[in-house]
């Protein structure tokens, strides 16, 4: 028993205080959700979670704290976020240190955000429409004719109300951008596939992924171009870094 507690204690101070922290709040905001929604106190999801600036439910803290917040249906969202969290984390917590790690995280997920709402902003109207159409068995141009007149436009502010996201997916995906950059020789496996592929490479076909489905509107229910866009703040800081001199190099690595 000794040996047990003593490992697990081994296994905890191994992981760099700043990620351990960011697992450890991530966790505890996701079984608040799930405790205080079943309660019926109240949902913070819809406090918390990043809503559509046009939305009444939108404060400016959400572009913060929906990146603490995830999917309540099961464990899959969190899992996988904090997995990749704690798998890269630990290594470029160590390398930029504490302070650059944790300016680079939030800075990665307020990326996320500010592009989900770029997204939201450009793409709205016409989101609407196509759901106006398919619930009223009509076309998209009768339903921009009826929103003219002044028909449907009393749903809107509910169709508006509906979009909100939730997740650290964004701020992760810049943390992939940043190993990839870092340590681009690095071998990784991906599920399931027992073939190592270079970390430049897996990270930039995850990044073609992440394209291809924000923009042909496949899997809808992820936000795609929120993780293009904390990989783009991602990439522009290492990048920086990189220039200026901020990461070192050390025995071939950073």
């Amino acid at each position: 028993m000794p040996s047990a507690m003593n490992n697990r204690g081994s296994f905890l101070a191994s992981i760099p205080p700043v990620t351990k922290n960011l697992i450890i709040i991530n966790i505890l905001f996701w079984l608040a959700t799930i405790v205080l929604r079943r309660t019926g106190l109240i949902d913070l999801e819809n406090i918390l979670g990043l809503h559509f600036w046009r939305s009444s439910d939108f404060k400016p803290v959400q572009v913060v704290s929906y990146m603490f917040m995830h999917d309540t249906s099961g464990p899959a969202h969190i899992f996988f976020n904090m997995f990749s969290l704690w798998m890269f984390g630990v290594v470029l917590e160590r390398v930029m240190g504490m302070k650059h790690f944790l300016f680079f995280y939030l800075s990665c997920g307020l990326g996320a955000a500010l592009a989900q709402e770029l997204v939201w902003e450009f793409s709205w109207q016409s989101t609407y429409v196509a759901a106006m159409a398919a619930l009223n068995h009509t076309t998209t141009e009768a339903v921009w004719q009826w929103m003219a007149t002044g028909e449907l436009n009393s749903n809107m502010h509910v169709f508006i109300d509906s979009l909100i996201t939730v997740g650290a997916s964004g701020a992760v995906f810049g943390i992939l951008i940043a190993f990839a950059m870092l340590f681009p020789n690095m071998p990784m496996y991906l599920f399931f596939i027992p073939i190592p592929v270079k970390a430049k490479w897996m990270v930039l076909g995850y990044g073609l992924f992440e394209l291809y489905f924000g923009v042909t509107g496949r899997m809808d229910s992820v936000a795609h171009f929120a993780h293009l866009g904390g990989m783009i703040v991602g990439f522009i800081l290492i990048w920086y870094w990189k220039r200026s001199g901020t990461l070192k190099r050390r025995n071939g690595y950073y």
